[in-house]
């Protein structure tokens, strides 16, 4: 155990065996594809150093085979092991805090982007995908009218991501098709393509042309609030939506591709801490095949319905009609959305447009952009003297 010791009288300790496999001399690292190259099939886990100097703001070992490493002492403050710069680091990289809302919180929490200014500022595309990635959703207005533009969007954070519906689905009435949304019927709350493994995680449908006449609203409800809820007040209802695995199953055809996709989860996928992950819900979607004991059949089913109740409790839910040239943009493993039906006129028929981006895609470029714009994230400890090594 290698111990530095900074003028604040902290004590950083490393295990020799991390420092080894961390070694950043070229025959260990790879410093242009930024890949470790130490052979692990050779691997001492009980290598020693047998020498410890400090100099120059430099850790150098030599260890008992021989090898010789050189650390940055800024490099390894960044990576210490204390519980404070591993909390920073945590929340500096992996997914932001997440802040649930209701109703009354929505028009707060709702903010609105400008099309040009996402595609022309990076502030203001990782402002936009902070914002989703803390609230779940956002709008973005002043769209061109033309079905390509969501194309434009998503290579602004990455690239689209491809479903059995294509890459970008038109969202208005077609007769005959096998997809509800495809109809001018009431479209009732769920998420996109529960039926996948791994799901989208950004839905962008751009609205090209709204209905003129009543009808056409997006409604949309935000299910880590209603979760949260129902934790709190109804905890054998949350464990049953939790525990209890459903089938998800989409078959049809489009565009000449046929599929059957099926995946089997809880309504509510909590994380390792048991908190809120992600809801997987759609009626029109849920199979007929239900593959769990007898006797969970009934409690889940009161368990679903009481999910459902809270779904559509004014308390938790808003309308709102989209405006042409607007963007609606949501978390679609988070939230879920549905739609007023609408009646279609010859001189007047809603076609909205949608797609897809990753949230491996979108952390990635918020990584990019925060290095980019706010300098490389450091720890507060990388100015702090170092006064030993031991």
């Amino acid at each position: 155990m290698i111990t530095i010791g900074t003028s604040t009288g902290e004590q950083h300790q490393y295990p020799s065996v991390w420092l080894r496999d961390n070694c950043q001399c070229p025959k260990c690292f790879n410093t242009t594809m930024q890949s470790r190259t130490v052979d692990w099939k050779y691997f001492d886990i009980n290598i020693k150093p047998t020498h410890v100097m400090a100099e120059e703001n430099q850790l150098k070992l030599v260890w008992n085979d021989g090898h010789e490493s050189d650390y940055d002492l800024n490099w390894l403050l960044e990576r210490s092991f204390t519980e404070n710069v591993r909390k920073e680091w945590m929340k500096q990289h992996y997914p932001m805090t997440r802040i649930s809302w209701g109703t009354v919180d929505f028009n707060k929490i709702l903010k609105k982007y400008d099309f040009n200014d996402i595609l022309n500022s990076d502030a203001t595309l990782l402002d936009w995908l902070e914002n989703i990635a803390t609230y779940g959703i956002a709008l973005i207005d002043n769209t061109p009218p033309q079905e390509d533009q969501l194309r434009r969007v998503a290579d602004r954070v990455g690239f689209i991501r491809r479903t059995q519906y294509g890459e970008e689905y038109m969202v208005k009435h077609q007769p005959g098709t096998s997809n509800l949304a495809y109809t001018s019927g009431n479209l009732q709350m769920h998420t996109d393509l529960p039926y996948y493994d791994y799901k989208p995680g950004i839905n962008m449908l751009h609205c090209l042309v709204q209905t003129e006449g009543t009808g056409g609203e997006n409604q949309v409800t935000d299910a880590m609030h209603v979760a949260e809820k129902l934790k709190r007040e109804k905890p054998e209802v949350y464990k049953v939506l939790t525990e209890t695995p459903v089938e998800w199953c989409d078959i049809g055809q489009e565009s000449g591709y046929s599929f059957h996709s099926l995946y089997r989860t809880p309504v509510i996928l909590n994380d390792s801490n048991g908190d809120f992950l992600r809801a997987d819900y759609s009626q029109q979607q849920r199979d007929s095949h239900f593959s769990v004991p007898l006797d969970q059949v009934i409690p889940w089913y009161e368990a679903h319905a009481a999910f459902t109740e809270e779904l559509y409790n004014p308390e938790n839910t808003v309308y709102f009609k989209l405006k042409e040239r607007e963007i609606l943009v949501f978390d679609n493993i988070r939230l879920l959305h549905g739609r007023k039906g609408y009646e279609d006129k010859p001189s007047n028929t809603r076609h909205l447009v949608g797609s897809y981006v990753d949230w491996d895609v979108a952390y990635s470029r918020i990584r990019v952009l925060r290095k980019k714009l706010r300098g490389h994230i450091r720890s507060h400890l990388s100015s702090t003297p170092v006064q030993k090594c031991t």
